[in-house]
């Protein structure tokens, strides 16, 4: 199983250096990707945008939205555009991972329709692949840049219900739980391979989680301030995810080995505090290149 890492960038006051440093010290650390979260009404940095600045500081990374709300994206062509240009920019490194978001108020503040954004996003991903695939849309031809790889940007669905896993299969190569233990994620992976084998795909799905750390010193406080304050919308909720946060090295493994033997293909921890040390701490505890 590869171990990803999430960028600090929907940490509250993220400063430029130490985001441009965390990307440097992944990428030097061993580290498969470097994640990005999606959030409107929040104080984070959008997600595409800053994959731009850490494509220019890496070589080889690669930058996977885990996940992108495409929906709030009303102009598909744009988004399309906008994920090409990042997929140029990086040398074909960008995993998009999409899914329709579960924020009432992400949606109310973009004007957008939250009752119907499954449908919409259906046809989003029909659009993307078509723009992709160098579709003509005006008399300058396809909108460009094209995607390095053939047909675009590797996509990756997110969603707990039966209809993402479906979407999965019928559009991307893979599927991702945003949060969840790996019993959960376990059973999951059953319901994706059964997507898979319904839509007469020979591939296999790849398999992505997602969790959460802080390690060193005051890393349960790290863990507490932050996750409280992003999920608080929660309420009560927000208590059991912010205590699910790995804040030893012990539990970073207990995860890696519990997610690798529930199928994961790529665990992705995303980080409780800024400070670029914590990327020197997780490869440690996760192992990677001993």
């Amino acid at each position: 199983m590869e171990v990803g890492i999430g960028l600090p960038a929907t940490i509250p006051g993220i400063e430029r250096d130490q985001l441009l440093e965390w990307a440097r010290r992944a990428e030097a650390r061993g580290f498969s990707t470097l994640g990005a979260i999606d959030r409107i009404v929040y104080p984070n940095l959008e997600p595409l945008t800053t994959f731009a600045a850490a494509a220019a500081v890496t070589e080889r990374i690669r930058l996977t939205t885990a996940i992108l709300i495409a929906p709030l994206r009303v102009n598909t062509t744009l988004l399309a555009k906008q994920a090409a240009t990042v997929d140029r920019i990086s040398g074909g490194r960008l995993v998009l991972g999409l899914a329709v978001g579960g924020r009432e108020d992400d949606f109310s503040a973009g004007d957008v329709n939250f009752r119907d954004r499954g449908r919409r996003f259906d046809r989003q991903l029909d659009e993307l692949k078509r723009i992709w695939a160098g579709e003509e849309r005006g008399t300058a031809g396809a909108v460009g840049p094209p995607p390095v790889r053939d047909g675009g940007p590797e996509l990756i669905i997110g969603g707990a219900v039966e209809a993402s896993f479906e979407r999965a299969a019928r559009h991307g190569s893979g599927w991702i739980m945003g949060g969840g233990p790996p019993d959960q994620f376990r059973e999951s992976v059953g319901k994706v391979e059964a997507a898979w084998s319904k839509a007469g795909r020979d591939d296999a799905p790849r398999k992505l989680a997602l969790a959460y750390y802080a390690l060193g010193d005051g890393a349960r406080g790290h863990a507490d301030s932050y996750l409280h304050d992003y999920y608080g919308f929660l309420g009560d909720y927000a208590d059991q995810i912010a205590a699910s946060a790995a804040t030893d090295a012990d539990t970073v493994r207990q995860y890696r080995d519990a997610f690798a033997d529930a199928g994961c293909d790529e665990l992705i921890l995303f980080p409780c505090n800024p400070d670029p040390a914590q990327v020197d701490l997780l490869a440690e505890a996760s192992g990677l290149g001993s």
